[in-house]
C-alpha cells in the first residue's frame, strides 16, 4: 500500500480559523506524515501526481517516478478556484482563505496589520460556487471574539457577505434551527451580512457585488470595502484528476456509484471533497453541496470495504451513510449539528448552541490528531458511543 501526496506533513484543516488570529501556530496542528505511515508499514511519496493513466494503471508524479497500481483511491481533496472570480485569491488576488494552513497564516500578517493600527474593516464570506460555508461562520464569530478580547472590537467593523440564500443555509437548506440561530448570534455580535450575494470580482480593498432577490431578481450591487478580507472560494477537481477521460462531471469532481467506485472505472474509487454531488437545492447564486469530515469518513469506509470485496471475488456491497456530524467553534461559544444523512430529506435534523461545544472543539483538535498519529481509525468507544445517538459509518 502506497501514500501519495503533494506535501510530506498533515494537517488538521478544522484548526486553520485559529491560526488565522494567533490562537494556533502551525506547529499545533501539522506532523509528518513519513513517520507515522511506517509504522503501518505504509510506503510514502511525498510527490505531486502529474498524470493518471486509467487505460494501463499507472501514476506519473513530479519527481519523475511512474508508480503502477491495482486499486486507486482519489482523495485528493479540492482545487481551491479562486480564478471563478477575479482579483480573488491570496496569490496575485486581494482576499484570503482558511482553507490551508498557508492561507490562514497569510490572513493573520493582514490582521496583524489592523491590530498594530488599532482599526479598520474585515469582510468574511463565501464567493458564488462555494460548498463549504461553516469555516466562514466560525471564523467571523472567532474574529469578533477576538478582537473583544483585545479591546478593539468597536474599533473594527466585521461585514459577512455570502451566496447562500440566508444564513445558515450552509450549502445544505439549513440543519435544524440554523436560520436562527446564526442569525441570531451574528446579531448579538454586530455583524451585518448580505445573502444572495455574487461577488463578482476583487481589487485593492474592494470588492464588487451583486445582491439578488430569492426569484434571482438583481436587487442591488455593493462596492465593499475592506482592509483585510477572508472569503471562501469555489472549488473544482484537480487538474490531474480532471484530465482522465470520463472520470470527472465537468467541474472535475469525479463520478461515483454507491460503493464510491468509478462507474467507467472499476479499479478506482473516490471520497471526500473531490466527488461529485449534486446542490441539495436550487439557490439564486449558484451554491454546492458540503462534504464534511465525518461524511467523508463514511465515504473511505465504504471504498475500503468494497475493495476487499473485490479483492475476494465478492460483490460491492458497503454503502456509507454519509451522516454529518459537525462542531463549529464562535469565539467563546459553539454550535454543533448532526444531519443523518447529511443529504436531506434526513432521519435526524439536530442543531444546538453553547459554550460547551467550544471546549467540545478543542478536544476534538487533541483527540483527532492523536487518532491520526496512531494510526487508529475508527477506536472501539467511539463507534460505541456514535453508534448510541445513532451515528454509523455504514449502510
Amino acid at each position: 500500500m502506497t501514500v501519495i501526496n503533494e506535501r510530506d506533513y498533515f494537517q488538521f484543516v478544522p484548526s486553520n480559523p485559529w491560526i488565522g488570529v494567533g490562537w494556533r501556530k502551525r506547529k499545533d496542528i501539522t506532523f509528518p506524515l513519513q513517520p507515522y505511515l511506517a509504522k503501518k508499514k505504509i510506503n510514502f511519496i511525498a510527490s505531486r501526481c502529474d498524470k493518471i493513466d486509467a487505460e494501463h494503471n499507472t501514476l506519473a508524479l513530479a519527481n519523475g517516478e511512474t508508480v503502477d497500481y491495482d486499486y486507486l483511491v482519489i482523495v485528493t481533496g479540492p482545487k481551491l478556484h479562486f480564478d471563478e472570480v477575479e482579483g480573488s485569491g491570496p496569490d496575485g488576488g486581494h482576499t484570503h482563505s482558511v482553507c490551508t494552513v498557508d492561507h490562514a497564516e497569510k490572513f493573520k500578517t493582514d490582521y496583524d496589520k489592523i491590530l498594530e493600527k488599532g482599526s479598520g474593516k474585515i469582510v468574511i464570506g463565501a464567493m458564488p460556487f462555494a460548498s463549504c460555508f461553516g469555516p466562514a461562520y466560525e471564523f467571523a464569530m472567532i474574529l469578533e471574539t477576538d478582537l473583544r478580547k483585545r479591546k478593539l472590537r468597536d474599533k473594527v467593523h466585521l461585514e459577512f457577505v455570502t451566496s447562500e440564500p440566508y444564513i445558515g443555509h450552509l450549502g445544505l437548506g439549513g440543519v435544524g434551527d440554523s436560520k436562527g440561530l446564526l442569525e441570531s448570534a451574528m446579531r448579538n455580535a454586530h455583524i451585518p451580512w448580505i445573502v444572495n450575494a455574487k461577488t463578482t470580482s476583487v481589487e485593492a480593498n474592494k470588492m464588487h457585488v451583486e445582491e439578488y432577490s430569492d426569484h434571482g431578481d438583481l436587487v442591488k450591487t455593493h462596492e465593499v470595502t475592506f482592509d483585510a478580507a477572508m472569503m471562501l472560494p469555489s472549488f473544482f477537481g484537480v487538474d490531474v484528476v480532471k484530465d482522465v477521460p470520463e472520470l470527472c462531471n465537468p467541474r472535475g469532481f469525479v463520478i461515483v456509484d454507491e460503493h464510491q467506485c468509478s462507474p467507467k472505472y472499476k479499479n478506482i474509487y473516490s471520497a471526500g471533497v473531490c466527488i461529485a454531488i449534486p446542490p441539495v437545492d436550487k439557490t439564486p447564486v449558484p451554491t454546492g453541496a458540503p462534504k464534511t469530515g465525518y461524511m467523508i469518513e463514511t465515504m473511505v469506509t465504504a471504498a475500503v470495504h468494497n475493495i476487499v470485496h473485490d479483492i475476494k471475488g465478492e460483490d460491492r456491497t458497503a454503502t456509507g451513510t454519509w451522516s454529518t456530524m459537525c462542531l463549529a467553534d464562535m469565539g467563546d461559544t459553539g454550535a454543533a449539528f448532526v444531519a443523518i444523512p447529511q443529504i436531506p430529506p434526513r432521519n435526524v435534523s439536530w442543531f444546538k448552541q453553547g459554550k460547551w461545544v467550544h471546549l467540545a472543539k478543542i478536544a476534538f483538535e487533541k483527540y483527532f490528531i492523536r487518532k491520526m498519529k496512531k494510526g487508529t481509525s475508527e477506536p472501539f468507544y467511539e463507534k460505541s458511543i456514535l453508534k448510541m445517538i445513532g451515528v454509523k459509518r455504514l449502510n
